[in-house]
């Protein structure tokens, strides 16, 4: 297997600064810790639609950031464990969960490591939005969540769709004509992975970045279905949305329920999202 150590302790330099313009992010695409804080947060639309009552259940959320939908998921009367790989975003999730008394305990670490990191078994694992873009090796992250599966338990599973993620989204495609896209990034699964250089937040726009450099891996859809079922998981459904929970292409317009969707008329409808619920036998 390649060594991708460089590559993620830059991802985890660059997602440390993030942290903090998160934290104090507000505003339609923001994490509003002051919503979280007067138990009016909620989670996605696909999610909110989707993933059912939790109330009870043993939660893993792997790739938690600092914590907002594990601490929403816990408000909800979930026992939640966290697991993120930046020390930064650990602490401020530990610090909130404090705050708000919640049942809730944070573990730093990479994914890989997990199974030597948590102990238990979980009714539900939980990995939403943002998450295997950032990972060289999906079979090895679909045998992690099969491990923390109780029998029977599930796994929840939303992200942007892999077809979407090939267009460009730079600031250079935003000044093309209205309506255009253009191809950028690959769709199959590469050992090297494709270089990123960010210089604004999805949160907060007019933050400044300084770790501008991150790198991310693409998989495909059969990458994503092979992996749950490698990891000896039987799959219950999968959809496929024509929404999104960040504005991912310069293109996209708000939707309904602060999601972003592809513009009335506009002759491309790819699918945005993809959502899956896999269970332990």
């Amino acid at each position: 297997m390649a060594d991708n150590s460089a590559y993620l302790d830059a991802n985890r330099t660059f997602w440390d600064e993030l942290v903090g313009i998160h934290v104090a992010s507000t505003g339609p695409d923001g994490y509003d810790v002051d919503a979280l804080r007067r138990g009016e947060r909620r989670l996605h639309a696909i999610e909110e639609s989707e993933l059912g009552p939790v109330d009870g259940l043993d939660v893993l959320h792997l790739q938690c950031h600092f914590g907002v939908d594990s601490l929403i998921l816990a408000q909800r009367g979930a026992r939640v464990t966290g697991l993120d790989f930046s020390p930064e975003a650990v602490a401020a999730a530990r610090a909130l969960a404090t705050e708000l008394g919640l049942d809730a305990r944070f573990v730093e670490g990479d994914l890989y490591a997990a199974p030597d990191l948590i102990d238990g078994r979980f009714d539900l694992v939980y990995v939403t939005w943002g998450t295997i873009c950032w990972l060289p090796d999906l079979a090895g992250w679909a045998k992690v969540a099969a491990h923390f599966l109780k029998p029977g338990g599930r796994f929840y599973f939303c992200d942007a769709h892999p077809a979407a993620r090939v267009f460009d989204d730079s600031t250079e495609a935003a000044a093309l004509p209205a309506g255009t896209l253009r191809l950028h990034y690959p769709y199959f699964h590469r050992a090297a992975p494709t270089t990123n250089l960010v210089t604004t937040d999805y949160a907060d726009p007019s933050a400044e970045i300084r770790n501008q450099r991150s790198y991310e891996w693409e998989h495909s859809v059969s990458d994503i279905v092979n992996a749950v079922i490698g990891a000896g998981l039987r799959l219950d459904w999968l959809h496929e949305h024509e929404e999104i929970a960040w504005k991912l292409l310069p293109v996209l317009v708000p939707g309904a329920h602060g999601q972003y969707r592809w513009p009335e008329g506009f002759a491309v409808t790819l699918p945005l999202s993809l959502s899956f619920s896999a269970r332990r036998p």
